[in-house]
């Protein structure tokens, strides 16, 4: 059901990134892994599932969001699953707090530009404490006009696309759902720059 509050819903991004997670589930256990704006934490869900160490946020000002990452890892037996607040651009005691993390996970978080630099800043942040850490990311494609392009350039990231079919994502119906269905996703990890300015 559809609520005015975006993360309590399954977007069609959460189910590309988590067959993404799933794909590589080999190479999850014992890593430290991070859902920005996770809403129902379908990708963080799959992590933990496969044996990551999982921490779920989502922004300190929608409560409701955060109590749906609890109840997500309750209804999938994960009840030590740490649930945090994080606001995108904001520099709070938990983001400074956070331990050191190797996967930073983003579905569908680019969907209004207004917040693109504040994501940016909040990944470039935690990409300069954890440098050998990455940011995965889907998104879907709903305008030309929008881009990060410039703004990765800003906060010094770069980013590689993932092609959907390296990963059998390349679907309309993925793990026995009609989603992500015809919409277009993409998906890009996203890293440091390289200090000679690549």
């Amino acid at each position: 059901v559809l609520d005015s509050q975006y993360g309590m819903y399954v977007w069609p991004c959460a189910v590309v990134l988590a067959q993404y997670l799933w794909a590589h589930r080999r190479s999850l256990p014992g890593k430290r892994v991070l859902e920005i704006g996770a809403g129902v934490s379908l990708p963080g869900v799959v992590a933990a599932r496969c044996g990551a160490q999982v921490i779920l946020s989502d922004s300190e000002e929608l409560p409701r969001c955060l109590q749906s990452c609890r109840s997500s890892c309750l209804m999938n037996c994960l009840p030590h699953v740490p649930v945090i607040g994080l606001t995108w651009g904001r520099v709070s005691p938990e983001l400074l707090s956070l331990a050191p993390i190797d996967i930073i996970l983003g579905s569908d978080v680019f969907f209004d530009p207004r917040d693109f630099e504040d994501i940016l800043t909040t990944i470039y942040f935690l990409l300069e404490k954890n440098p050998h850490a990455q940011f995965w990311t889907t998104y879907q494609v709903r305008s030309a006009d929008w881009s990060i392009e410039a703004l990765l350039y800003k906060w010094k990231l770069k980013s590689t696309h993932v092609p959907l079919n390296s990963f059998g994502a390349d679907k309309e119906h993925l793990a026995s759902s009609s989603l992500p269905g015809r919409h277009t996703i993409e998906m890009m990890i996203i890293s440091l720059a390289q200090s000679d300015g690549t």
